[in-house]
């Protein structure tokens, strides 16, 4: 019998009819874009990742640019990210003119080096032909980049940054969310994260109140916001018919977040369940691969993957399918190496770290029902493969 990589349904039975309850609630109370659950959601999101404000958002990609478009990123600015990521992390900045500036990731997290960061940094603006102005961190399958390292980088040159929490929502730094050191969280609701919708969702979490404002313009076609009115001055129609600024439609379904403010409910408890997991992996994983995850000291991981490395990655994946044990690679191919991106990048050999990564890393199933029986078949399996080549 075929495992499932991500068991969604586990969850849905789980919560007994709790969703499909609150997704009729939503259904019979008509206000099925930006409604009240939506405005509930926010609340509850941003109390859970230590924030003071949280907006919703069409998707995880479009959580990434309303900040880029708040700032002003534009034409001849550098925005720094890793390549070791999907191509989300990335994509957005082109659309506004502005050059992705790849960086290496860490051998044993695989986030975003902070010695490689500064070094990125540093060759830009010996370069002269970018403005550094904003860093992405990734929080890569679930555990939180080193954001002490890299914010006081930031602060050295003036640069924002955005902790893009699209796999990782919900992962700590000794006990604290990226939102301590970040300007802003960016999160994805996909169905497969580990706080995932029913569909398409994201959201951004900030301390900055006028940016919050700012953002919540541009999600709604520019619309007037408080921050645009002087003193006794208000504007009696809808908002979005008032424009300030060149906005964008994104906004998160009521119905998506009915389903949301639901998982959210259980979130921690099942951040613990996938720990408890991990544990279980790692113990029984590590003489028989090159190396299970490691965990940045301080960190809690919510691991929306579990992810090893493997001399003989695709080897063990072909043996796993036979088995009925799914996999997958994330990433088969990193950002500075597609097509797409040939134009912003050093091209083969200038990221080592990752490049080598590419092809050594696969992921095991991994969710929050996944049960110890499971667990010890994947494992028995990855067992047998290591054994069977000796």
């Amino acid at each position: 019998m075929t495992i499932a990589f991500i068991d969604l349904q586990a969850q849905r039975l789980r919560l007994n009819g709790k969703i499909e309850a609150a997704v009729q609630e939503a259904v019979v109370g008509g206000a099925w874009v930006m409604g009240p659950q939506v405005r509930q959601f926010e609340a509850d999101l941003a109390a859970f990742g230590q924030a003071k404000h949280a907006l919703g958002c069409a998707n995880g990609t479009d959580a990434l640019i309303l900040p880029l478009i708040a700032w002003g990123i534009r034409t001849g600015d550098a925005v720094f990210c890793p390549s070791f990521t999907f191509t989300a992390t990335a994509e957005v900045v082109p659309w506004l003119g502005a050059t992705p500036v790849f960086v290496d990731v860490d051998s044993r997290t695989f986030n975003m080096d902070p010695v490689q960061l500064e070094a990125a940094i540093e060759a830009t603006l010996k370069e002269g032909r970018l403005k550094p102005r904003v860093v992405i961190a990734v929080d890569l399958f679930g555990q939180p980049a080193d954001y002490p390292a890299i914010r006081a980088i930031c602060d050295r040159y003036d640069l924002k940054l955005i902790a893009d929490s699209a796999q990782g929502f919900g992962c700590t730094l000794n006990g604290d969310h990226p939102i301590k050191w970040a300007d802003i969280t960016t999160t994805s609701f996909f169905p497969a994260k580990p706080l995932g919708c029913y569909g398409d969702g994201g959201a951004v979490l900030t301390d900055d109140e006028d940016l919050a404002q700012e953002m919540d313009s541009l999600r709604v076609h520019g619309k007037v916001v408080a921050k645009d009115l002087k003193p006794g001055q208000s504007f009696a129609h809808d908002p979005k018919y008032l424009a300030m600024r060149i906005g964008m439609n994104s906004r998160l379904d009521t119905i998506q977040a009915a389903v949301l403010i639901e998982k959210l409910k259980v979130f921690a408890q099942e951040i613990e369940w996938r720990n408890r997991a991990a544990d279980i992996y790692a113990g029984g994983l590590a003489p028989h691969v090159a190396s299970v995850p490691a965990v940045i000291q301080g960190g809690v991981s919510i691991w929306a993957q579990y992810t090893i490395e493997h001399e003989n990655r695709d080897g063990l994946a072909a043996h796993l399918k036979a088995l009925g044990v799914p996999t997958a690679v994330y990433y088969p191919v990193p950002m500075h190496l597609q097509p797409a991106y040939a134009r912003f990048s050093g091209g083969a050999g200038s990221l080592p770290v990752t490049e080598r990564l590419m092809d050594r890393v696969i992921s095991l199933p991994m969710h929050a029902d996944l049960d110890e029986a499971t667990q010890d078949r994947v494992i028995a399996a990855v067992a047998g493969f290591a054994q069977g080549r000796a």
